[in-house]
């Protein structure tokens, strides 16, 4: 059992370097990170909508397991792809699904060798593990309203604690839509000239909220 535990830690590195090698090769991420490849997508959107939604959410799944990149770059690629409505709705899925994905890869692989060490911690062990059931929801929160953690990493170390699958998925899902939101809209109304007050004011009506939110967040989790 104790050996086994290394073989998948193992077989997750072993994994996550056959994943950046690939990617390196083929350069599947670099259609959302440089926004000079964007083209590709945009000729695809302009061919058929439905295939750009698919392309742009794998990309974005592949990128939520590979790179440790903060989830506006997703947000700001699908505003300028897709435009506010359709953007925000492709980039919350897109995003939610490959949180799924690491989390289950996560708890798979790593939990069993990386959660005896980290609970060694008291600190990360009372508020992670022990009382996992009353923090959960405050924690996604934390984490989730403002895309600027990296979002893969976090995606594997939830995997690790005890939350489980669907409160994590609804959590990661109801948190993140605010601020996926807010760069969308955005981003949509800078590429955007005809509608480009309305988007630009909804969102930074919505990142104020998120900052005003994200604010009271931060002054409780230092006071407790």
């Amino acid at each position: 059992m104790k050996k086994m535990k290394y073989i998948k830690a193992a077989v997750f590195v072993g994994i996550i370097a056959l994943l950046f090698t690939l990617n390196a090769i083929f350069g599947w991420t670099k259609t959302l990170t440089d926004m000079g490849s964007l083209p590709v997508l945009q000729q695809a959107l302009q061919d058929n909508l439905a295939k750009a939604l698919l392309i742009y959410m794998a990309l974005t799944m592949v990128s939520c397991a590979v790179l440790p990149l903060p989830g506006i770059v997703f947000a700001m690629a699908a505003g300028v792809l897709f435009g506010p409505f359709w953007g925000t709705a492709a980039c919350s899925v897109a995003t939610t699904l490959g949180a799924c994905f690491a989390f289950l890869t996560g708890r798979y692989f790593l939990k069993d060798a990386v959660k005896p060490i980290v609970t060694k911690n008291k600190f990360i062990r009372r508020f992670f593990f022990e009382e996992s059931r009353k923090n959960d929801m405050f924690l996604l929160m934390i984490t989730r309203l403002v895309p600027v953690f990296p979002f893969n990493l976090q995606n594997y170390a939830y995997g690790i604690t005890d939350i489980d699958f669907w409160p994590y998925a609804i959590y990661s899902l109801i948190f993140m839509l605010p601020g996926t939101a807010a760069y969308v809209f955005t981003t949509a109304g800078i590429v955007d000239s005809h509608n480009r007050f309305i988007y630009i004011a909804i969102g930074v009506v919505l990142l104020v909220g998120v900052a005003v939110v994200s604010y009271k967040l931060k002054k409780r989790s230092v006071r407790e």
